[in-house]
């Protein structure tokens, strides 16, 4: 059955960013690496089965990513290319891996919003994933999703989590999921009734993650341990490979395991390297 459900699935849209990044932590793991939500998820989604498209921008320094080996699973189709530099994240953990610090340049990022409105009008019956950060400009997006009556899910970021949060309120009742971490559900809860939500997917680290389907608890998963070499884009990885699942039949909770044993496998991956233009 899940075969069969595989050829209708829609592709997933993912409007968010692709950048340069560079994590830190106290015992001097970390480094340069290609990062991103929009890149993180979508790669999820195509390893668990489901065509994955970032909207996005790149900067001249990521043209090449298109062509890149690895990268080349990835629908490009819908990101556009822009003079200038990609977003480039600084990104300082503490040793439980809880992000301390952040430093950012969105460069052309900053053209997100537009390039993400015109995109979702001209396929307003796609199905899309809203990578709540900024500099996007969370309310205009999910407005004319809205509008358009277009599929969508969300996620965020702790350190803009409150503001995004609360701009993405009045239409996050309408996402088919949410995904938050322990601290952004405590945030979401002071803004919103979780009864209105239909599904909220929260994760609390090497802890149990949950589902709540409004308000009640329905599935719940403990990742496998491993040893973390590098926790920036777990939470990606989990939403991508969790929205796959659910897009092919599986229950929250068939899904919710699969999801945190990708996450789990990631965060014990090596970094992925910025990779270097083709010669040619």
């Amino acid at each position: 059955m899940l075969d069969l459900l595989e050829d209708t699935v829609e592709r997933l849209d993912v409007i968010g960013n692709i950048s340069r990044d560079r994590t830190r932590y106290p015992d001097h793991r970390g480094g340069s690496r290609l990062g991103g939500a929009a890149l993180f998820l979508s790669l999820a989604a195509v390893r668990a089965g489901r065509q994955a498209a970032p909207v996005c921008i790149l900067g001249g320094d990521l043209a090449h990513l298109p062509e890149s080996p690895g990268l080349d699973t990835l629908d490009w189709t819908a990101r556009i290319q822009a003079d200038g530099v990609s977003t480039t994240f600084d990104l300082q953990y503490d040793l439980q891996g809880e992000l301390v610090e952040v430093g950012t340049v969105y460069g052309v990022a900053e053209g997100l919003t537009e390039h993400a409105l015109r995109h979702v009008d001209l396929h307003p019956g796609g199905t899309y994933h809203v990578c709540c950060r900024r500099p996007l400009g969370v309310a205009a997006v999910l407005d004319r999703l809205a509008l358009n009556g277009s599929d969508f899910s969300a996620d965020f970021f702790l350190p803009s989590a409150e503001e995004m949060i609360r701009a993405a309120a009045p239409w996050l009742p309408k996402a088919t999921t949410l995904f938050v971490n322990a601290a952004e559900h405590r945030l979401l809860e002071q803004v919103i009734d979780s009864a209105v939500l239909p599904e909220v997917v929260i994760t609390d680290g090497p802890r149990a993650a949950v589902v709540h389907r409004f308000g009640r608890q329905v599935a719940s998963a403990v990742p496998p341990p491993h040893p973390p070499r590098e926790v920036s884009g777990a939470g990606d990885t989990l939403a991508g490979t969790f929205l796959a699942h659910r897009s092919r039949g599986a229950t929250a909770a068939q899904a919710l395991a699969e999801a945190t044993g990708a996450a789990a496998r990631y965060v014990a991956a090596p970094s992925l390297p910025i990779p270097a233009p083709r010669r040619g």
